[in-house]
């Protein structure tokens, strides 16, 4: 998978984890997708690491959950650390 294709796949599997998270994603739109390629990359690390499951291509079922789960656990941990309660 190209850079183009990095960047693609963590702005949508950032979108989706905004949604999943709600009030607890930190920060506005645009710093929330750049989160979510940082979660696509963390989610590829962790998937190899773990389960021996590394990102395939871009269609690939297997490639969307690790990119939307290790983006949802980066805005979590970012919302943690910032302090963003849901209230």
């Amino acid at each position: 998978m190209g850079f183009i294709g990095w960047i693609v796949l963590g702005l949508i599997a950032g979108a989706i984890a905004k949604a999943i998270l709600k009030d607890r994603a930190p920060g506005g739109f645009l710093g929330t997708l750049i989160l979510g390629v940082v979660g696509a990359v963390v989610g590829g690390w962790l998937g190899s690491l773990i389960f021996d499951a590394p990102l395939e291509d871009f269609w690939s079922l297997q490639t969307w959950v690790l990119a939307i789960i290790g983006s949802v656990i980066v805005l979590w941990i970012v919302g943690a650390l910032t302090g963003r309660r849901k209230v």
